[in-house]
């Protein structure tokens, strides 16, 4: 089982070139926000991330993964 020191650490680097930041509630869900760092406009906001299925390294490799699909079906949706 992973730390949520490690879990962030490792969300918080999943999304180069975009940032993101990871806290924790007062119930430990987490709060995941991705953003364009230049320009601060957020890409991703979620919250009441359960952290019970990120278990290990890669339950958050996956879950990194699936976002960033999302991120790139977002924007291919946008772009008209």
């Amino acid at each position: 089982m992973l730390s949520l020191s490690e879990l962030r650490h490792i969300l918080e680097s999943g999304f180069h070139p975009l940032s993101c930041t990871c806290t924790a509630n007062s119930d430990g869900a987490l709060k995941i926000t991705v953003f364009e760092p230049r320009s601060g406009r957020i890409e991703l906001l979620l919250t009441g991330v359960s952290t019970a299925r990120l278990t290990s390294v890669r339950d958050v490799s996956n879950f990194v993964g699936e976002l960033r699909t999302e991120l790139r079906a977002g924007r291919r949706a946008f772009a008209g």
